[in-house]
């Protein structure tokens, strides 16, 4: 299908992407581990599906813009980043990801903290370097879905509610509930879709309407 057919070319460019690191060795393994370990995609995927339908104004193929595919890889960063600090034992304490032991089981808790260290600096390096106008924007725009006021808060809610930090703050609420998710995994797919809004050049009415998509979704 279209979509598999994605999926697969995006794994590819980023196998060739995590083979092109002038690294440590172990550290370019465990993020290899992490990203090619296969997953849905859906986050690059909404982000190259936005920018050709707002580029061309249909579900045909249109040429995408510079540097479409290095901000698709970026936030595939930022996720699997996110996967394999959430899988620490810090965290949920995870010992299987999509069927295969987590970066710190195959490797150790260092590695796995540096090759997600690793992942969220690559990111935001394919996004700096994409060559795209809106470049600010979109830098700006992945930091915020992916930082404090989105992800990384979300999973601060979630291990609170979970009773980390003293009594568990269970979430109760349907809006609380729905708040949390929205900045945990809400966040980083609608910044998807509005990523493919910047990558078209989409006019302020249509970035919202992807926005909105986004949030929906």
């Amino acid at each position: 299908s279209h979509l598999a057919d994605l999926a697969a070319s995006l794994t590819r460019d980023m196998d060739q992407l995590l083979g092109e690191l002038k690294a440590p060795e172990r550290l370019v393994a465990a993020m290899r581990h992490a990203m090619l370990a296969g997953g849905k995609r859906l986050r690059p995927v909404l982000v190259l599906e936005t920018t050709h339908l707002l580029a061309s104004g249909t579900h045909a193929k249109t040429q995408l813009p510079p540097g479409a595919a290095q901000v698709a890889m970026a936030i595939e960063c930022i996720h699997t980043y996110s996967l394999i600090h959430d899988d620490l034992p810090c965290m949920d304490d995870d010992d299987l990801r999509r069927g295969q032991p987590t970066v710190h089981k195959a490797f150790d808790e260092a590695t796995a903290i540096l090759a997600g260290d690793g992942l969220q600096t690559l990111a935001f390096e394919l996004v700096s370097t994409c060559g795209h106008p809106k470049t600010a924007m979109m830098v700006r725009d992945l930091a915020r879905a992916s930082g404090a006021d989105g992800m990384v808060g979300g999973q601060m809610l979630d291990l609170a509610a979970e009773g980390r930090f003293g009594p568990a703050t269970e979430i109760k609420d349907t809006f609380a509930l729905a708040a949390m998710q929205a900045m945990k995994t809400g966040a980083l797919i609608e910044v998807a879709c509005t990523l493919g809004g910047h990558l078209a050049l989409a006019p302020q009415e249509q970035m919202q309407n992807v926005a909105r998509f986004g949030q929906s979704l």
